[in-house]
This record gives structure tokens, C-alpha cells and sequence, in this order.
């Protein structure tokens, strides 16, 4: 039997569909802020090693009034640029809840991070030296490539031997020596393996690659595990969830173990994104045609990939929902169908060959799991407006949290 996702949950809480789309315009990202609070929960609560922090990778979503909550819950952040730092000041996050977690950055964009007080870390030995020469004295953390991979696609693998992050093992006697010679102290080391992993045994094993590293360095704040959780995108299949309590079991040992040798209880941090915002995301769009070319069946929308980029670019699976007067549809027919956007591109394909009811002209569909790498990583390709994004709060009540573009916002920065 199928996981309608927004029934089991109530998401669009006292709204239906058709009302939001009439309000707030179509596509519209609608997010749940019961949901966004309960992930945060789960991530605040992962481990019972005492000296703990989850950060949050606001490169996932970085709409303000998200990131005001996700605080409010006490996750703290990562930043990846000057604007997702100056974004989280914005959302009220001090310079010592951000970690700037820098890749191939000026010397320009790290000072501006050095400017605001925020600690950057640093993940090839030029951009190590390049801070030294703006800060030397200063304080900073590495990223290390614990020479472990995961996820769910090539394009996300951020650990191993094909990879533009982190640090090799091999360098570390580069790192001590740039350290020496800038006379730089090192906070913390981090590390990503990767993205959508569900399987708590290869996150693990990078974290024992990681304390490995740590105990070359003496007196460091932190060690950050990296992120990657990966959330179910399946459900409407049963797919299970990532086992956070074996995962919280395993990093909650390997901490107590290191620290005991290391003699120092240092701080464990973790950076996930998706996990935090993905499931409480739900994009909804329009059917405006549905359409035979030969032996296939398409199901075009308004939800093109300049508005969801993941299946385009990774192959991703978003479950879907039809809603006709409100309702799922649950019909017992369903045939095999591509459901596509409104792009001038041959791959604008949101899924492609899925089971699904009989769609018609005027219903709405709602994209699962939406909340992550969506508004985040959307354009104004094709000159279309990038859409508005709605919260339903605690009450149940929608409120806009950014509106829809303007054609006028389409030329704002032409001179």
C-alpha cells in the first residue's frame, strides 16, 4: 500500500493545495515548520557523547525565516560563501556559531570571513598558506579527505581518491609545517564523505579515519564528522529511514574511546543539511498537458528544472502526488507515464517512466521531499520566475516567506 506522504502528516496543515496555489501562485514551495523543528530534534539529540554541536550546511536552503528556526532549535551553521555568511547574520547566528567552510575561495571572500569573525576552514594547502599570509596568528581549522566516499551519485561524492575537497593524508607534514610557519593554531579538522548515504557503517568508518588524523594535532576544539545523512525518498516504495540510533551509538563510543587517550573530552560536530530540510519541503505545480508521442506518455507541468534542478542533474527520485479537487488521487489505474517541466531542454524531466494515476489538464502536483537543493539551487533559465516559498507554521496557517519573482526582479541588474 502506498506512503501518501502530506496525508500521513497533515503537511499543508489548515490549507489545501488549490488555496495556496491561487494565493501564493504556481510552482510554489510550501514547507512545514512542525517537520523542519522535528529534524532538528533528531540531529540536537543524535548522540550522548556530552560535548556535541549540529551544525546546519545552509547550502541545502537558505531562505531567512528557515534558518531563524533551524537557530531557535540550537543547531548552529556552515557557511560555503560570503552571502550564505552575511544570510546567517542576517538570521541572527553570532560569528562563532558559523563555520566557513571554504573551497577554492579568494583571498578577497576569506578576508571578508577573517572581517566578520567567523573561523574558516581551509581544504588544500594554497588556500592554508593564503590564509596564513592574510591571518597570520590566526586561528583556523583543515578539512582532511579521510579517503572514504559516499552517496547516491558520482556528482556528490566528496571523499576518496576523485575529488576536488579536503586535504590528503599524505600532506599532513605540509599542514603542520604551513602551521609553524604562520604560526597559525588549529582549532578543528573537518571532513565531508559525501551525500545521501543510508547506511550508518561508511560515515563511521570515515569518523574512525578522522580521530586517526586528530591524534596528530595537539589541543584541537572540535572534530567535524561531516554530514551526508540521507533522508527516504522513497516512501511511497517503504523505504526505511537512515538508522540515526545505531548511528548516534556508534559516534557516541568512538568519541568516549578517542578522548580517553587524547585526554581531552574535544567536541564532536556534524554538518548536515538535507536531513535537516529536505522532508519538510513540498513543491507544488500545475498539469497543463498531457500528451502521446509515440509509445510514451507525457504529463507536462510547470515545474521545470529551473526550479528543481536534482532530477536533472543527479537522476534523483522525488516521490509525486496528483491532487484533483484536493484529494490524492488513489485511483487503481495507473499506467506508465514521464512527468516533465516547461524548459526548452530535452532533460527537463522530473520522473521519467513512473507508475502513476491518470493525470489530467488543471490538477496539481505536489514533488516530495522538496525542501533540500530546490528553491536553493533554482534560476531564472528560460527567463521564468523562480517561485514564491510558503511556510506552514505550528497553527497550521500559511505565511510567504519570499515571494514570487516580478518580471521586474528579471531586469534589476541590467545597466
Amino acid at each position: 500500500m502506498k506512503v501518501y506522504f502530506t496525508e500521513q502528516t497533515n503537511f499543508y496543515g489548515s490549507s489545501k493545495p488549490s488555496e495556496l496555489i491561487r494565493e501564493y501562485g504556481s510552482p510554489l514551495y510550501v514547507y512545514n515548520e512542525s517537520i523542519l523543528r522535528q529534524r532538528c530534534r533528531e540531529l540536537a539529540g543524535l548522540v550522548s557523547y556530552s560535548n556535541y554541536r549540529s551544525n546546519y550546511s545552509i547550502k541545502a536552503n537558505s531562505n531567512l525565516e528557515l534558518l531563524k528556526i533551524i537557530r531557535d532549535e540550537g543547531l548552529h551553521a556552515d557557511a560555503m560563501s560570503p552571502g550564505e555568511i552575511h544570510v546567517l547574520l542576517a538570521a541572527g547566528y553570532r560569528p562563532d556559531e558559523i563555520l566557513f567552510v571554504a573551497n577554492n575561495v579568494s583571498a578577497e571572500e576569506m578576508q571578508y570571513a577573517i572581517d566578520k569573525g567567523v573561523l574558516v576552514s581551509c581544504d588544500s594547502l594554497s588556500q592554508l598558506r593564503q590564509y596564513g599570509r592574510l591571518n597570520p596568528g590566526g586561528k583556523v581549522a583543515v578539512r582532511f579527505n579521510p579517503g572514504v566516499g559516499a552517496g547516491h551519485h558520482a556528482k556528490v561524492v566528496t571523499g576518496g581518491e576523485n575529488t576536488k575537497f579536503g586535504i590528503n593524508l599524505e600532506m599532513m607534514d605540509e599542514v603542520k609545517a604551513i602551521l609553524k610557519e604562520y604560526r597559525l593554531s588549529l582549532a578543528g579538522i573537518n571532513q565531508h564523505i559525501g551525500s545521501l548515504f543510508m547506511e550508518p557503517s561508511s560515515y563511521l568508518q570515515a569518523a574512525r579515519a578522522l580521530l586517526n588524523i586528530a591524534s596528530n594535532f595537539e589541543d584541537l576544539e572540535f572534530i567535524d564528522m561531516g554530514g551526508g545523512f540521507g533522508i527516504p525518498y522513497r516512501k511511497q516504495e517503504g523505504q526505511q529511514r537512515l538508522d540515526l540510533e545505531e548511528m548516534g551509538r556508534g559516534l557516541s563510543q568512538l568519541m568516549e574511546d578517542w578522548t580517553a587517550n587524547y585526554g581531552k573530552r574535544v567536541r564532536l560536530k556534524i554538518e548536515p543539511g538535507r536531513y535537516v530540510v529536505a522532508e519538510c519541503g513540498v513543491l507544488l505545480g500545475t498539469v497543463h498537458a498531457v500528451k502521446q508521442n509515440g509509445s510514451k506518455t507525457y504529463i507536462g507541468t510547470d515545474v521545470g528544472f529551473n526550479v528543481l534542478i536534482r532530477p536533472a542533474m543527479y537522476d534523483s527520485h522525488h516521490d509525486i502526488e496528483f491532487y484533483r479537487n484536493d484529494a490524492v488521487l488513489k485511483t487503481d489505474t495507473v499506467r506508465k507515464a514521464t512527468v516533465v517541466g516547461n524548459i526548452c531542454e530535452s532533460g527537463d524531466i522530473i520522473a521519467n517512466d513512473r507508475e502513476l494515476p491518470e493525470a489530467a489538464e488543471g490538477d496539481i502536483i505536489g514533488v516530495m521531499d522538496a525542501g533540500a537543493y530546490g528553491y536553493s539551487m533554482s534560476s531564472n533559465y528560460n527567463n521564468r520566475l523562480r517561485p514564491a516559498e510558503v511556510l506552514i507554521g505550528l497553527d497550521g496557517s500559511p505565511r510567504l516567506i519570499r515571494r514570487r519573482d516580478t518580471f521586474e526582479d528579471l531586469m534589476r541588474g541590467f545597466i
